[in-house]
Parts: structure tokens; C-alpha cells; sequence
């Protein structure tokens, strides 16, 4: 039967979270002269082992200047033909974004396709900022500018990921990396509006010269196809954090205070959906979510054809009674949501 599932599906309309939960977890994997792999969990940049190269002490310090939570610092063998062990060992702990910097091309599609995995197959919502990848997925961030000169050096946006996801895993939910001036940045190369502009429709993160400072053009993952459960609000990195916060703090609250130790009770099933809008309200006062317009209940379509599986009357039976009806083990609710996006596009017409 395997373990007991919180199976909890995003969908533009369908959301359900519980409690606040930490954001602003970075992993960060290198290559560097060790035995083994090696976990180093990094406050700020005091702690940045100097035991590691110039080049990895220098990724971590740049991850620093966005001040993320904190940082894992994965580090693995330098002859390491892969990242393998460094994956399977971030399946198990708990980060929000991640990233490889100095990272080879031949390397980025097989961590993109991993990274599409744990969101998709593993119930772990994580963004990876990798360097030229058209993934097609909120899971990857195109980060698409190379030769970005900061002082005498120049950097590839592989060499330079760590940065770009230090920046994100730091943003509070408040606000989105569009427009984040690159203060240490000297120059990228320069693009006309128009390159820029279809850069970001093609699902690219690239940093914009606007004529007197470098900053992100646009706070995209690079979903660039939409359907019908995945709509335009999941190309926004800061709408996909804010999901994968919601995410994960229901999965853990449910697993940790209700599956196995809670009554399926039609009165439990109240009081879980009850717990669910009163975290709503607190995003909403937070300005997270649009206030008024966020709700959890008894899903009632999903639970009548539930019954109706396990031989249960229901075309006999009254929508009270559905509702009330025993479903063994098994919990339907039904959530809408709204997060709030930043200001990006502003239109002012003046008049004479």
C-alpha cells in the first residue's frame, strides 16, 4: 500500500494550505576536494568553510547577497562523474530553490528533468535556477544572460545562478524579483525592448541594462505553454513561491497532526476546513493572498463520486447528506485561492 499520501493537487482554482511555513531555504551544490558528500548548512557568509576553493567560496558569498534563510552547501568530490549522490540526497531534506553553479551544459537537462520530477512525482515543490534550459516548467528557472561583468571579472550565467538564486530565495512573498537592481552588476550586454520583451515570453530570466543600471527584465520561470490547470499565474516566480509555500505547509501539517491521529468525522472534516480559512485570513492580512476571495470546503462533486465507487445511494441522497456521508479513510476538500502579484505592467494615460 505504501505510506499513507497527502495527495494534493495545484490547480489555478484549486488550493489548499495551513500553516505559515519557512521560505528562503537555498541548496547550493559544488565540486570541491572532499571525501564524500558533505552537508554544510550556512547562516550567513562568516560561515562559508575555507577549506572550499576560491571559486566555491566566492558562489557562496554571491548566493549571500540575497540574503537568503540559509544555505545548504552540498559539496561532493570534484571527480564525481555526476551529481547523482548530491539529487538523491536533496530529495531528502528541505530547501525552497536551488542551484549549480559553474554547472557544464551537458550537465543542465538532466538536472532539469529532475527538478521536474520532484515537483511533478515527488511532492517536493522546488525551483532550480539553471543557466540556458527551456524547460517549459515552473520547476526551472531560465537564467539566459551570459558575459555579466561585475568589477574585472566576467561571468557566464552558469557561474552566476548562485547569485540569481540567492536574490530569489531571499524575496519575501511580498514581492517579486522583476526590476531587482543588480547593484555589484557593471554591465550585460545590451537589448533593444523588443529582444528583451521576447526573451521574457520565451520563459527566459535575463538581466536588462536599461541605459543607467543592470536589473532582472522579469521574474519568470520558464513555463511558456499554459493549459487549463496551469495558467499564466504559474510563469510568475513569486506566484510559484507563494503556491509552494502553500503547498508544503499543509502536506506537513496534515501528516504531522491529522493523518493517522484525527476521526474521519463529517465535524473533523469541519474543523480541518475551518483551520485551512483561518490561514487564509492570515495570508490575506499579510497581503499574500487577495482578501475575501480565498476559501476551503467539502469537495462535494469529488466526494458523491467517491460514495457512488464503494456502492453508496447517492442519487438518493441529499447534497447535506453527501456531505455528511462516511468516506472511510479518505478526505475530499475543494479550495480557491488568489495570490497577490506585484505591480509589473503600469499604463497611465494623461490628459490635456
Amino acid at each position: 500500500m505504501g505510506l499513507p499520501s497527502v495527495n494534493i493537487i495545484f490547480q489555478s482554482k484549486a488550493i489548499a494550505a495551513m500553516k505559515r511555513g519557512a521560505v528562503g531555504i537555498l541548496a547550493i551544490v559544488l565540486k570541491d576536494a572532499v571525501l564524500k558528500l558533505t552537508d554544510y548548512r550556512l547562516q550567513d557568509v562568516a560561515d562559508i568553510p575555507d577549506t572550499l576553493s576560491a571559486t566555491n567560496q566566492a558562489y557562496l558569498e554571491q548566493a549571500f547577497m540575497g540574503t537568503p534563510k540559509e544555505i545548504r552547501a552540498i559539496v561532493i568530490p570534484t571527480e564525481a562523474e555526476n551529481y547523482n549522490d548530491a539529487l538523491n540526497y536533496l530529495e531528502t531534506i528541505k530547501f525552497n530553490i536551488m542551484s549549480i553553479p559553474g554547472i557544464d551544459a551537458a550537465d543542465v537537462t538532466n538536472i532539469a528533468t529532475w527538478a521536474k520530477g520532484m515537483r511533478d512525482t515527488k511532492e517536493k515543490k522546488i525551483m532550480a535556477v539553471l543557466p540556458k534550459n527551456a524547460a517549459d516548467h515552473e520547476a526551472v528557472v531560465n537564467f539566459a544572460t551570459d558575459d555579466i561583468i561585475v568589477g574585472e571579472t566576467t561571468y557566464t550565467a552558469s557561474q552566476y545562478s548562485a547569485r540569481i538564486a540567492g536574490l530569489i530565495a531571499g524575496l519575501p512573498l511580498t514581492v517579486a524579483p522583476t526590476y531587482r537592481r543588480m547593484n555589484e552588476v557593471d554591465d550585460v550586454p545590451h537589448l533593444i525592448k523588443a529582444d528583451a520583451d521576447q526573451a521574457v515570453d520565451d520563459g527566459k530570466l535575463i538581466l536588462y541594462h536599461d541605459g543607467v543600471k543592470v536589473k532582472i527584465a522579469r521574474g519568470v520561470t520558464s513555463l511558456t505553454t499554459t493549459t487549463e490547470t496551469k495558467g499564466e499565474a504559474w510563469k510568475k516566480i513569486k506566484v510559484v513561491r507563494i503556491l509552494d509555500m502553500m503547498y508544503h505547509d499543509i502536506k506537513e501539517t496534515i501528516e504531522d497532526a491529522y493523518v493517522g491521529s484525527i476521526q474521519n468525522s463529517y465535524e473533523n472534516k469541519l474543523l480541518l476546513c475551518a483551520a485551512i480559512n483561518a490561514y487564509y485570513e492570515v495570508l490575506e492580512q499579510e497581503r499574500v493572498l487577495d482578501p475575501g476571495k480565498n476559501r476551503c470546503e467539502i469537495d462535494l462533486v469529488a466526494q458523491k463520486t467517491y460514495l457512488k465507487s464503494i456502492g453508496e445511494p447517492v442519487d438518493d441522497m441529499r447534497e447535506q447528506e453527501i456531505k455528511e456521508a462516511n468516506t472511510r479513510d479518505k478526505v475530499f476538500l475543494t479550495s480557491t485561492v488568489r495570490p497577490l502579484d506585484a505591480m509589473e505592467d503600469v499604463q497611465l494615460v494623461v490628459n490635456l
